[in-house]
C-alpha cells in the first residue's frame, strides 16, 4: 500500500502472470478499481468478469480499447517468469500496446525485465502465499499439529485411545508440495509407528521425524518443554528455518536456538534477539561453514558461488570469466 503511488494512474487494465502474480493482479484490480485478467486470457483479448460490486462503465470497456496495461508478477529475481511474459506478448497482436511491466517484490531495486519494483526484499526470503511448497522446507524443521494437520482437541488429547484414533485419523490442514528436512514434533515417541502410517497415508515427504522420548502427556507437561526441545535439534541442525503452529512456543524456539521461526498461528516470523548468546553461536556456526566450505571447493569455486548471488551476479560472472580465462 506504501508504494501504491508507483502505479502510473492512468493504467486502466492489469494483467496478472499465474499464478502468484494473479495475487497481486486482483488487490492492485480492487483497490484501482479496473479490471483485471490474466495473461492467457489477454492474449486473446479477453478480461475477467467484474462482478456487481463497485461496478461502473470503465469495467465493461472492451480490451481493445484500454489505453494503458500493467503485467505484473508477485515478485521478481532471476526474471524468468517476466522474460517469458514479455517475449509472449511481443509474438501476439497486443505487442504495440502501451505495456507497464512490474513486480510487487524484487531481491533488488532495479531489474532489467521491469519498469518498476515495489518493494525490495533480498534473500533469504519466503512468501505468506508459497512458504510451504518452497525449495526451504528441505532446510527446515516443521512441527505436524497445527501445521500438517489441525491440533487435537482437549477431549482428543487424553493419551489414551481417544488421541491414538486423533493420531490416526487426524484432519490434514495445509498440504505440502516439498520434501520437508525434518518434522520436529512434541507428540510422545511411543506413537511414532501412528504418525508415521499418517504421514505416508498423505503423501508427505520428508528427512527425518524427531519426536519427544518421554512416558506420558503428563510428564511432558510437567516438564513444560515443548519449545525448550524442538529449539534444542533446531539449534544443532543446520536447517535455517522452522515452521511452528503456536506462537509462544515460536517465541521460544528463536530465543533458544538464535534463528528465526515463521508462526502459522501469527502469520509472522519470530526473530532471535541479535544481542544474545544464541544468536552469536549461530553466526559462528555460519562463518565455519561457509570457511569449510572454501576449503573443500576451493577458492575460485566459492567466488563465482558469491558472484552469482549478487544482485549485479550477471555482469560479473562475465568479468570473472574473462579474468580467469585470460
Amino acid at each position: 500500500m506504501r508504494n501504491f503511488h508507483r502505479i502510473p494512474r492512468d493504467v486502466d487494465l492489469v494483467v496478472g502472470i499465474p499464478r502468484s502474480g494473479m495475487l497481486a493482479a486482483n488487490l492492485i484490480s480492487l483497490l484501482a478499481n479496473i479490471p483485471m485478467t490474466d495473461l492467457d486470457r489477454f492474449l486473446e483479448g479477453k478480461t475477467l468478469t467484474s462482478g456487481v460490486t463497485k461496478h461502473w462503465n470503465g469495467l465493461e470497456t472492451a480490451p481493445e480499447h484500454r489505453r494503458r496495461i500493467l503485467v505484473v508478477d508477485d515478485s521478481i529475481d532471476s526474471g524468468g517468469a517476466m522474460r517469458d511474459a514479455r517475449a509472449r506478448i511481443a509474438a501476439s497482436p497486443e505487442a504495440n500496446r502501451d505495456i507497464v511491466y512490474g513486480a510487487i517484490y524484487g531481491s533488488r531495486a532495479y531489474h532489467e525485465h521491469v519498469d518498476f519494483v515495489l518493494e525490495t526484499i533480498p534473500h533469504p526470503r519466503v512468501f505468506q502465499w508459497n512458504f510451504l511448497h518452497h525449495g526451504y522446507l528441505e532446510r527446515s524443521c516443521v512441527d505436524i499439529d497445527g501445521v500438517l494437520c489441525l491440533d487435537p482437541t482437549p477431549k482428543e488429547n487424553d493419551d489414551g485411545i481417544a488421541y491414538e484414533r486423533f493420531v490416526a485419523d487426524a484432519t490434514p490442514l495445509f498440504k505440502i508440495t516439498r520434501k520437508i528436512g525434518f518434522l520436529v514434533t512434541s507428540r510422545l515417541e511411543k506413537y511414532r509407528g501412528q504418525t508415521e502410517e499418517w504421514l505416508r497415508k498423505n503423501g508427505i515427504d520428508y528427512g527425518q521425524l524427531i519426536m519427544l522420548d518421554l512416558p506420558s502427556a503428563e510428564e511432558r507437561r510437567r516438564r513444560a518443554i515443548h519449545g525448550s526441545f524442538k529449539a534444542e535439534f533446531y539449534k544443532r541442525s543446520d536447517c535455517i528455518l522452522f515452521v511452528e503452529s503456536e506462537q509462544q512456543q515460536a517465541q521460544t524456539i528463536a530465543k533458544l536456538s538464535g534463528k528465526p521461526v515463521l508462526c502459522i498461528e501469527t502469520q509472522q516470523m519470530a526473530s532471535p534477539d541479535r544481542v544474545s548468546l544464541p544468536y552469536a553461536s549461530q553466526n559462528m556456526r555460519t562463518i565455519m561453514r561457509r570457511a569449510k566450505m572454501v576449503r573443500e571447493i576451493g577458492v575460485q569455486a566459492s567466488l563465482r558461488k558469491l558472484i552469482e548471488r549478487h544482485p549485479f551476479g550477471d555482469k560479473m560472472l562475465r568479468s570473472f570469466k574473462t579474468s580467469t580465462e585470460g
